[in-house]
């Protein structure tokens, strides 16, 4: 009966908040193919200069240099939380809504210039690098950012409902348990992403890095 129930709500949140969701997974989108045209923008010395720091990076996974695992973690985790309680403060103020907005668009473009640079620079085992360095996390962040983002937006408009309409189908306190509720349920969604990152993508990167001749520049 709890799955089920859950499932009813989460069918009925979607097709509720449909038109915000496209609207949001487009803007992030259109991050991502910024990112990556932004790639091109650059100049040769600027994207040498870049890929000399990269090889740097590269060399100092392969020799096991980086910092701890445990370390990683815990950054990973408190940068995440701190992208998505953002949004959510964003989301009780009106005037945030931009905001909400432009920091999804730049998630966007940080990962699309990410792959931009890797496959411009080294190709196929560019791509594959990518792929192994930051989509493992990814794949559970970005799912993450959008349901934020587009409740932020949702809490935003009800906002406004509440003030200039006199009828009031629900309590707002109600709505508002609810908005916290979601961000602690997404700032325990985050821990396995943190994870990926600390303990599976490094190992992953070293295994390319090694296959992958002048990656590390040594």
């Amino acid at each position: 009966m709890r799955k089920q129930s859950l499932k009813t709500v989460i069918n009925k949140h979607m097709k509720e908040h449909s038109s915000i969701y496209v609207f949001i997974t487009v803007l992030f989108l259109m991050g991502v193919v910024f990112g990556a045209i932004l790639v091109n923008t650059l100049n040769v010395e600027q994207k040498q200069d870049l890929f000399f720091y990269l090889q740097r990076f590269f060399g100092q996974v392969v020799a096991g240099e980086v910092i701890g695992q445990n370390e990683i973690f815990i950054e990973s985790f408190l940068q995440n939380l701190k992208y998505i309680a953002l949004m959510w403060l964003l989301g009780i103020s009106i005037v945030g809504l931009p905001i909400v907005m432009i920091l999804l668009f730049l998630k966007g473009m940080v990962v699309g210039f990410t792959i931009g640079f890797l496959v411009n620079q080294m190709g196929f085992s560019g791509f594959m690098l990518s792929f192994a360095s930051i989509m493992p996390q990814n794949f559970f962040i970005i799912p993450i950012y959008i349901v934020m983002g587009t409740v932020a937006i949702s809490f935003a408009l009800q906002m406004v409902k509440h003030q200039f309409q006199r009828r009031i189908h629900e309590p707002f306190a109600t709505i508002f348990m609810r908005y916290c509720f979601l961000l602690l349920l997404l700032s325990i969604s985050i821990l396995p992403a943190s994870a990926l990152e600390a303990y599976i993508s490094p190992i992953l990167m070293r295994q390319l890095l090694e296959l992958v001749p002048n990656s590390t520049g040594i």
